[in-house]
């Protein structure tokens, strides 16, 4: 007989925010760390107005950034275009990234992370390039 396979769900209310090393208030809404899925995750950023991430990248990690609501300005490699709603970006591996929030609402991107996210494989760049 087969196992019966177990949902993984997350009700928005049960992902608590906490702030990454870059600055971002996080809510891990899947995470295999806490949810049991097996290598992306998937959380909900929020990036106040008049403040930014700071400049990092990852060693391993390929992200995906989908903004729900707010605008700014994407620093990503050498590239800094303006985003908003709608917008959807890929982050290679190794390729520093920042975000800033100018408008006066609230910046928020959803961010699949593949792997998961980690702090191991966040590494600050902000002192290097400042």
């Amino acid at each position: 007989m087969m196992a019966e396979k177990q949902i993984q769900r997350t009700a928005y209310t049960h992902a608590d925010p906490y702030v990454t090393i870059d600055g971002s208030i996080i809510r891990e809404l899947m995470h295999p760390a806490v949810h049991g899925n097996s290598y992306l995750s998937l959380a909900e950023a929020r990036v106040p107005p008049g403040s930014s991430t700071i400049l990092h990248m990852h060693g391993v990690t390929e992200e995906v950034y989908h903004i729900i609501s707010g605008s700014g300005f994407m620093i990503l490699g050498e590239d800094k275009f303006e985003i908003g709603n709608g917008d959807t970006i890929c982050i290679p591996p190794g390729t520093a990234h920042k975000v800033e929030n100018f408008s006066g609402a609230e910046l928020v991107i959803l961010c699949c992370c593949v792997p998961a996210y980690s702090h191991e494989d966040t590494y600050l760049l902000e002192n290097i390039f400042s």
